[in-house]
């Protein structure tokens, strides 16, 4: 645990990976702005002024995040947008010690405006190995199918991703499933993730924040993650939870995103601790920094200052993190040496 007055690291030159951060999500409002400006689009002025879920507790919630970040989405249409966002993605990630992102996208979302489906992806995909070569940030790409859609939709998204299957910059690296966690019924969507599997492509679902274990166990059941978005509340059954730290699956913790929908009152709330001293494998995420205020190098700094862990252990999640992503063996190799030198660092005093 870190000392009152200790001396410690950047942790924005802390090596470390990016597993869960979403298209639309991941703008700045800058960005934002900029795109909607092309389009002559009003923005709502809590969106812009970056207070859009600075709310009470008992306001907080899906819905109003929803709303907002739909809002959000109707300014990315169009090739140059697309594009935009991933690049930006890529740089603001750089700044953080990224060496991995893997930016999750529905192309559902963003066809009608390029063309189709296949057009969405490539050109998202085409930007990610060009950012990548770029900004040194390697980006790959998760497809990832909606809970408010019908699970045929995730059969037809999971078999566009398919053709796109690898490891490396630009390539479609795993297949997820988010929105709302309190629609539909878990099991209808096995059929995607058994044809993303059956590619290679590695379940990411979300799991375990709106709802809690007993959904969470049905997920974990039916589609077979690797890794899980978010799971904070296993935490509610320790008998699923160390199952799910048994079968390897790493937890995609995102604390400022638990808050703002209401998860949990406060970021000390959040069990990451309770995750850690268990066993499990976390990897921390910014989830949505446009409307959450909060990039990737900020939950690290939660991850000290509030849950009070010392250097070891934000080089143990970002470990986590590379560990768990799905780059190269060697890329991860040369990634963790990394950290390793990072933590070695001596501090001026």
């Amino acid at each position: 645990m870190a000392g009152e007055g200790e001396r410690r690291r950047d942790l924005a030159s802390l090596p470390k990976a990016h597993l869960h951060l979403h298209f639309t999500g991941s703008m700045s409002i800058p960005t934002l702005v900029d795109l909607a400006e092309r389009r002559d689009m009003e923005l709502p002025t809590k969106l812009v002024d970056g207070v859009a879920l600075d709310v009470p507790y008992n306001k907080r919630g899906w819905n109003r995040f929803q709303h907002l970040y739909d809002v959000a989405r109707a300014a990315v249409r169009g090739e140059h947008a697309l594009r935009t966002v991933v690049r930006r993605a890529a740089e603001e990630d750089a700044a953080e010690g990224s060496r991995r992102l893997e930016l999750q996208m529905d192309p559902t979302s963003y066809a009608s405006s390029v063309g189709g489906l296949q057009e969405a992806l490539d050109i998202v995909c085409d930007e990610a190995a060009i950012a990548s070569a770029a900004t040194g940030v390697q980006v790959g790409i998760v497809v990832a199918a909606s809970r408010i859609r019908h699970p045929l939709d995730a059969r037809t998204l999971a078999r566009l991703a398919a053709r796109r299957a690898g490891t490396g910059p630009g390539e479609v690296c795993a297949f997820g499933l988010n929105n709302n966690e309190r629609e539909g019924r878990t099991e209808e969507w096995s059929g995607a993730f058994r044809i993303a599997r059956r590619a290679g492509l590695p379940g990411v679902p979300h799991g375990g924040e709106l709802r809690g274990a007993r959904h969470l166990a049905q997920v974990v059941e039916h589609l077979e993650p690797s890794r899980i978005g978010h799971g904070v509340r296993a935490v509610e059954d320790p008998d699923l939870l160390s199952r799910i730290i048994d079968r390897g699956i790493t937890f995609e913790v995102c604390p400022a995103s638990n808050v703002h929908l209401g998860v949990f009152r406060d970021v000390d709330d959040v069990p990451l601790t309770t995750l850690l001293d268990a066993g499990a494998s976390v990897a921390l995420g910014a989830d949505d920094p446009l409307l959450f205020q909060s990039r990737l190098t900020d939950q690290y700094e939660l991850a000290r200052s509030v849950h009070r862990l010392d250097d070891a252990g934000l080089a143990r999640l970002a470990r986590d993190s590379i560990r768990a992503s799905f780059a190269s063996d060697d890329d991860k190799r040369a990634w963790l040496a990394d950290v390793d030198a990072w933590l070695a660092e001596e501090l001026d005093f």
